[in-house]
């Protein structure tokens, strides 16, 4: 793995771990590293395993890696949530489903955009130099 790999994989841990907080703060939990981490744990094991399933590392920033990591958080961590936590009700996991889609796909959309348009760029200045 290299440490861009590891960088983009981190980036990942930090969408579920706003999910997380976004999720405490809308209900008034608090902030608290712990209490985050401890609702971000499954979602962050679930993107985990899914990760490795589709051997996310070798493209990162593809949509299918996002797509894997997005279900398996969702899907993984649901069942890790319901099998250690309590029952998630149909709300919080459709609310989940959309938030995570935003959070870990959504930073893929930001990044591809702005290779595109260095890509862009890069050939327009190739074509008509200064």
């Amino acid at each position: 793995m290299t440490s861009r790999t590891s960088l983009l994989a981190l980036v990942d841990a930090l969408a579920v771990l706003m999910f997380a907080a976004i999720g405490r703060r809308s209900h008034d939990e608090g902030l608290a590293v712990v209490g985050i981490v401890e609702v971000a744990a499954p979602f962050l094991a679930g993107g985990l395993v899914a990760a490795l399933a589709v051997r996310s590392w070798r493209d990162p920033l593809a949509w299918r890696s996002g797509i894997a990591v997005w279900l398996g958080a969702v899907v993984i961590g649901m069942l890790l949530r319901w099998a250690f936590v309590d029952n998630p009700p149909l709300s919080f996991i459709v609310v989940a489903t959309i938030s995570l889609a935003v959070l870990v796909l959504g930073w893929r959309g930001v990044v591809r955009g702005i290779m595109a348009l260095r890509g862009r760029r890069a050939r327009q200045d190739a074509q008509h130099p200064a």
